[in-house]
């Protein structure tokens, strides 16, 4: 491609929504143009790295044995409604009727259209396993898109579903497609982490997220300093905690303890370490159909992680309760415990089971309980995993520390079981003849995503610094002076014997300035610029690595085979 015929609109200024340097950059280097909120479109520099990251993709889910298909982007609405999920999805699930009234959906995700096409199509455990993926636009009407592609309503997406006889074949083709991810985005050049991760909307049994580390991330991330162990913060567990001190000795009493209300305060009070007293969080718990009070208890050094909650819950989503509404249903805030309390949902930590020697709120202004046995309560409370796993907290699977780094969600893969084969109806016959639900897998990798993903782990203040696998040409030919015959004449040559062998280059002929051509090669990010100018006159080139800034002086006569060789 000749610069001077491509459409590349480079401009200086970012636009002014624009805060994260993949958002910056591949506007200005004339990849993506915003439309509207949340929509781009792709200009020709930005396909060409879009159809990059494909083609790795199909090269090597054709090599795990996957199929690929092309979905309907438009959904028929009795599809979600047969899943239970056109009102678990909420808002972000567009939806609009045709001229016949016939209600539809833009498609965010195609659970339920693979179910569909499988279904009374498979019916012998005989044809199992299978495993189909497309590569599609999807959906999602977001109520805040921002940060350019990396959070907008319409995404290019890969979305691959596996289909099986046994829960043991679904967990091998888990793995299989865990080892296909990790291949992708080690030929991308991508730093990275596999988390566990919370299911979601998607439902399942578990499942894992592929983290592209960047500091520009939006998930936290706790990872292990030691093993391979991390976890999104919303799903990370921890060793179980030993006690920082000694338990404090009371017997079981109820004592006064004026304007007492913070865990702060109360530790103070009774001069205790706040892993000895009982927090309690007050949430309002939001279902398909109405809500509640539900009283989350923890120990006072803990925190409160919100999904595990909401999971804990089994609810849609769950929201504050403010002091008032907690005082009209009987809830004194900052005295509210478990003993004697009826009337309320409550669900306990993991970490409280069986837990002594704790101070806890009486339901009575200005009064705690101490010495308190919460193994007293019986078995037949609610326990589950609701406290935030801090840095420094102990790794669950060796004795190693856990931190904190940002990470950008890339992929994500899920043990689906029957959860939609299920209620979707969409069965085959075992060895035995009988009637049985598909087991499932779900794996999702984030394609434009990607796009930025690389952007925000490979730049600098000058620009793009693109991988290898994801430049949209590897070498850019930039002559200097295009007025000089004689370096227009070996930019001439040098193109047409790098287009003979193969290499992706790009030769920049325009009647620009050094300068300036040479900011938009930096902008743009191509890994290789060879530059033909002044030197000539002393009979050598320069070759410019973006990503590590050095500048090679070649001898004409070796400037082809030293850049093949580089390449």
């Amino acid at each position: 491609m000749r610069f001077s015929r491509a459409y590349i609109p480079t401009v200086k200024e970012a636009p002014n929504e624009a805060t994260l340097p993949s958002h910056i950059f591949l506007t200005r280097a004339g990849f993506i143009a915003h439309i509207a909120s949340g929509l781009y479109n792709y200009l020709p520099l930005g396909k060409r790295v879009i159809r990059k990251i494909e083609n790795i993709i199909n090269e090597e889910m054709a090599r795990a044995g996957c199929e690929e298909v092309e979905l309907a982007f438009v959904t028929p609405a009795e599809l979600w409604q047969e899943s239970g999920r056109i009102e678990k999805f909420g808002k972000e699930l567009l939806r609009f009727r045709d001229r016949k009234e016939n209600l539809f959906v833009l498609g965010p995700t195609h659970e339920e259209m693979m179910v569909s096409i499988v279904r009374n199509r498979v019916s012998s455990y005989k044809q199992l396993p299978l495993n189909l993926y497309q590569i599609k636009t999807k959906f999602r009407d977001e109520a805040r898109p921002r940060f350019g592609l990396m959070r907008a309503r319409e995404f290019i997406m890969k979305d691959g579903y596996s289909f099986h006889a046994t829960v043991e074949d679904m967990n091998r083709e888990f793995d299989a497609m865990e080892a296909a991810y990790k291949r992708i985005l080690d030929r991308l050049g991508l730093e990275y982490r596999i988390v566990e991760a919370d299911s979601g909307a998607i439902g399942g049994s578990g499942s894992k997220e592929l983290m592209v580390l960047a500091e520009s991330g939006e998930d936290t991330l706790a990872v292990c300093d030691t093993c391979a162990y991390g976890a999104n913060i919303e799903a990370a567990v921890r060793a179980p905690k030993s006690a920082p001190s000694e338990a404090p000795v009371a017997e079981f009493n109820r004592f006064k303890t004026p304007g007492i209300k913070s865990i702060a305060d109360l530790s103070a009070f009774f001069h205790v370490d706040p892993y000895y007293t009982l927090k309690c969080v007050a949430k309002r718990a939001v279902y398909e159909e109405g809500s509640k009070i539900v009283l989350f208890f923890l120990r006072g050094s803990d925190e409160l992680q919100k999904v595990k909650a909401q999971n804990a819950a089994k609810a849609l989503e769950i929201v504050d309760v403010g002091e008032e509404e907690l005082s009209e249903a009987g809830l004194h805030v900052g005295f509210i415990g478990p003993l004697d309390l009826k009337g309320f949902t409550c669900i306990f930590d993991e970490a409280l089971r069986c837990a002594t020697s704790m101070i806890c709120g009486a339901n009575e202004v200005d009064y705690h309980f101490v010495g308190v046995d919460l193994g007293a309560l019986g078995e037949e409370n609610r326990f589950a995993d609701l406290s935030e796993v801090k840095e420094g907290d102990g790794c669950p699977r060796c004795s190693g520390t856990l931190s904190y780094t940002k990470g950008i969600e890339v992929g994500h893969i899920f043990k689906l079981g029957t959860t939609y084969s299920k209620v979707l109806k969409a069965e085959f016959l075992n060895e035995k003849g009988q009637a049985e639900p598909f087991v499932m897998g779900t794996y999702g990798m984030g394609v434009s995503r990607l796009v930025a993903a690389v952007i925000e782990q490979h730049h600098d203040e000058k620009g793009c610094r693109w991988t290898r696998a994801t430049a949209p040409y590897t070498l850019n030919i930039l002559v200097s002076n295009v007025k000089d015959e004689a370096q227009n004449d070996l930019g001439e040559l040098l193109y047409a014997q790098f287009i003979k062998a193969g290499v992706e280059v790009i030769f920049d002929d325009r009647k620009e300035r050094f300068g300036f051509k040479m900011n938009d090669a930096e902008l743009i990010g191509f890994p290789f610029t060879l530059i033909i100018g002044k030197g000539l006159e002393q009979g050598t080139v320069e070759l410019y690595v973006r990503e590590s800034g050095e500048k090679l002086e070649i001898p004409v006569a070796e400037a082809f085979a030293c850049v093949m060789e580089r390449l």
